[in-house]
C-alpha cells in the first residue's frame, strides 16, 4: 500500500545520511565501510516499516543487514525507529529494489530476503514479481556462491508462481513451508508487520528457502 508522502519524511532522511543512503550506487562494493564490523551481509528488498530487518539485526549482531525501500515515507518510518534504536549492524536504502546490481557488487551479498512482496496478480504483470527470472538473475549476480534466498508471503498464488519460477531458473530448495506458523520454524521466526497482521487472522504464511546452483541459470 502506497502512503502519501509526509512533510517530515524528507527532512528526517536528509538529517541522517549515516543511517539511510539515498544514492546507494556510490557504495557499490564498499558497503562494509558503513558498518562497525565487517560481517556477512544480508539485504531485504521491500522492507516496509522495518519490523523484520530491524528484528533480524537485533537478533543476529554477528551479521550486517541492509533494508531497501522505494517509498519515501515508509523508509522514513523505519529510519525514525532506527534513529532511536541505533542498531549498529543495520543500514537503510531509499531506492528501487529492481536495481540490486547497481547497488551491490558481484558476490557482495550473503543472502536476500523477500517478504510479502506485491503479488502483481495479472498474468501480464508477471515480470514485475520479485521472484521472476529477471530478478533472480540480479540476486544471483550480487550473491556469494553459498548465499541463499528467503521468501515469505500470505498469497498462495504468488507462492506457487515463485516455486515454479525458482525451479525453472535452476535453483535448489533448502526447505518449503506451507504453514510456517504451524511448524517448528515459527519458534525462531522474525515476523514482518504484514505477517503479524495476517497470521492473527488465521491465514497461513508460506515460506521457502533456496540457493543458486553452482552452474547458475540452467537455461
Amino acid at each position: 500500500m502506497r502512503l502519501r508522502n509526509k512533510a517530515w519524511a524528507e527532512p528526517l532522511i536528509a538529517e541522517h545520511p549515516e543511517l539511510l543512503v539515498t544514492s546507494p550506487n556510490q557504495f557499490k562494493g564498499k558497503w562494509q565501510l558503513r558498518f562497525e564490523k565487517q560481517q556477512p551481509l544480508f539485504i531485504e528488498i521491500g522492507m516496509g516499516k522495518g519490523g523484520f530487518i530491524m528484528g533480524m539485526a537485533e537478533k543476529f549482531p554477528e551479521y550486517n543487514f541492509i533494508g531497501i525501500e522505494l517509498q519515501t515515507t515508509i523508509a522514513a518510518i523505519t529510519l525514525k525507529k532506527q534513529v532511536e534504536a541505533k542498531i549498529p549492524n543495520l543500514q537503510l536504502i531509499l531506492g528501487n529494489g529492481d536495481s540490486v546490481t547497481e547497488f551491490f557488487d558481484d558476490n557482495e551479498v550473503d543472502g536476500v530476503y523477500l517478504n510479502f512482496s506485491d503479488p502483481w496478480p495479472k498474468t501480464r504483470q508477471a515480470k514485475r514479481r520479485l521472484t521472476h527470472g529477471s530478478f533472480l538473475k540480479g540476486y544471483e549476480q550480487v550473491m556469494k556462491a553459498d548465499g541463499h534466498l528467503e521468501f515469505k508471503t500470505d498469497n498462495r498464488g504468488l507462492f506457487e508462481y515463485s516455486l515454479v519460477s525458482l525451479n525453472e531458473y535452476g535453483m535448489a530448495y533448502d526447505q518449503v513451508w506451507l504453514d510456517l506458523h504451524a511448524s517448528i520454524e515459527a519458534e525462531d521466526n522474525v515476523m514482518t508487520e504484514y505477517e503479524e497482521k495476517f497470521s492473527k487472522k488465521g491465514q497461513p504464511i508460506y515460506k521457502l528457502e533456496a540457493h543458486f546452483m553452482p552452474t547458475g541459470n540452467l537455461e
